[in-house]
């Protein structure tokens, strides 16, 4: 039997597709990415907001706390965070990130914010097929798994478009103002990925 497939997250690539080009981040890119992290909508689907009132709380310590993780992003030997960026302007809209790395079970956690700048232009689903193709083809991961808010349905639908399967819900996982809400638990697994190469709907076509 061929001995397993070590990932090596110390190696940050470029992964170019048609619309974005993912790639290891650079000092430009912070300007673009705390704007994402300031946009309220960014901050309600990934979960960072509990109420209206954090969704315009944004202070100097809290760019500060940003800038130096994102100037330590390309040094993690654990997992892997890469800038999106729109090749139609060339700036960064956003990052997409595999962590959570468990080496015995082959395993990673996907997760990913795009700004306003980077939403409603399929840039969302490309970046996930680069990265996730990635995860199984260069880092032999065997599963790659995800959450998603039962209040974010467009990236629900980029999810399974992708080859997503849900698994189960989360029942109240986050409280939003006095709202409780879902969500589901998705995972993609690598022969699963081999069959379909990220294009569910169309992997019985040529």
């Amino acid at each position: 039997m061929a001995a397993e497939q070590i990932a090596n997250f110390s190696v940050k690539p470029t992964l170019t597709g048609m619309k974005v080009l993912l790639r290891p981040f650079v000092a430009e890119d912070i300007q673009h990415l705390l704007a994402a992290l300031r946009d309220p909508e960014a901050a309600l689907l990934t979960g960072s907001a509990h109420s209206d009132g954090d969704l315009a709380r944004w202070d100097a310590a809290s760019e500060e706390r940003a800038r130096q993780w994102y100037n330590t992003r390309n040094q993690q030997t654990d997992r892997l965070d890469l800038a999106v960026v729109d090749r139609a302007h060339g700036e960064c809209v956003g990052e997409v990130v595999l962590n959570e790395w468990n080496e015995e079970n082959r395993s990673c956690n996907f997760r990913t914010v795009l700004g306003p700048t980077g939403r409603n232009r399929g840039l969302g689903t490309e970046a996930t097929r680069l990265i996730v193709r990635y995860g199984f083809e260069q880092l032999g991961l065997h599963r790659i798994s995800l959450e998603v808010y039962s209040f974010n349905p467009r990236a629900r639908r980029a999810y399974d478009k992708v080859g997503f399967v849900a698994e189960g819900v989360l029942r109240h996982v986050l409280r939003y103002n006095d709202d409780w809400i879902d969500a589901t638990v998705m995972s993609i697994l690598a022969h699963e990925w081999a069959n379909h190469g990220g294009r569910p709907l169309f992997s019985g076509s040529s």
